[in-house]
């Protein structure tokens, strides 16, 4: 702490409306000068700052603001237990601390573990488990056959499980491939509301432990995630794909089906990753290419218009020059 050690704060708001009770935070350069005029009582800072304010120093401020943010607004903890409107199969498992919202549907030899969370309207099928800690948000759907590990968290309307997007082509008819795997879902992972993640065709498509898919996700057939994968807004995987641990799509990223993206991948949002790629490549562009050639392709982009116009001056002096020799040569 960094000024009135006995600072006393009530809430965390934004630079642009916190007042003397607020702690605000400052973790990018570009909001140094807001900070300056802001009314807030401390400012959480990742260094020492020349500010007219007590100052909180931690070095990781955005995970230091999480812990802060966790203090002042915890989840509150479901009651465990089954409301009367859900409906459970007889041969589930429901752990006694697990609590089960109403409509909830829980579906045959289905394992809902210690704490786990079902909100409103969840359906679960068939054989599914449901780890430890584990918490659905309403109307979110796992097929038969879906396995959370523990502490996964599945946001609202988001559906696990799926048929995967499998036809063959016969006489001009597209054929519907059954689709008779699963999905297997590892420990620590948060799926964003409306993502869709689709059972394999034959074994299963698995998200690594730790990763986070954002919102409007869509995880093809067979895909298989690392650890700490991390999937932006409207980020889409086509089947049978394979990410190593840590990659990156931004928002709006596609890969291609049967590819290879190795470990740290990153790939830039709007981008199409149509080819496999080594560990710690950076990837933009559609088709992507390494984040460098992307970049001189853009300026390059920038600079057709005037090159377009010299062209056609060089090409307009030569047509001039040609019809003068042409004139000369008739004399």
């Amino acid at each position: 702490m960094r000024g009135d050690a006995a600072r006393v704060v009530r809430g965390v708001r934004p630079l642009s409306s916190a007042g003397p009770d607020d702690l605000s935070f400052l973790t990018a350069a570009k909001y140094r000068d807001e900070a300056r005029t802001s009314r807030a009582g401390a400012i959480l800072v990742a260094k020492e700052e020349e500010l007219p304010h007590d100052q909180l120093v931690c070095a990781d401020a955005p995970w230091a603001l999480g812990e802060v943010l966790r203090h002042f607004h915890p989840v509150a903890a479901a009651a465990p237990g089954v409301h009367p409107s859900a409906v459970v199969a007889v041969s589930a498992v429901v752990d006694a601390t697990a609590s089960i919202g109403p409509q909830a549907v829980v579906g045959e030899s289905t394992r809902i573990e210690a704490g786990a969370v079902l909100h409103a309207g969840v359906v679960v099928g068939a054989r599914c488990r449901v780890g430890p800690g584990s918490v659905i948000y309403p109307r979110a759907v796992l097929y038969d056959d879906t396995e959370l590990g523990a502490r996964v968290t599945v946001h609202a309307g988001a559906v696990l499980g799926a048929d995967g997007f499998g036809y063959a082509a016969r006489g001009g008819v597209l054929v519907k491939v059954p689709q008779v795997g699963r999905v297997v879902v590892e420990d620590d992972v948060e799926i964003g509301a409306n993502t869709t993640i689709d059972r394999a065709t034959l074994e299963e498509t698995r998200i690594g432990a730790g990763s986070k898919l954002d919102n409007l996700v869509q995880v093809g057939h067979n895909v298989r995630l690392g650890k700490s994968c991390v999937l932006c807004g409207q980020a889409g995987i086509a089947g049978s794909t394979r990410l190593g641990d840590g990659v990156v799509l931004a928002g709006q990223a596609g890969v291609g089906g049967h590819l290879e993206l190795g470990d740290g991948v990153q790939v830039a949002a709007k981008s199409a990753a149509l080819q496999s790629a080594p560990a710690g490549s950076k990837l933009a562009g559609v088709p992507a290419v390494p984040l460098n050639e992307w970049r001189r392709q853009v300026s390059w982009l920038g600079r057709l218009a005037e090159l377009g116009r010299r062209v056609r001056r060089l090409e307009k002096a030569q047509e001039r020059t040609a019809g003068a020799a042409s004139e000369e040569d008739g004399r």
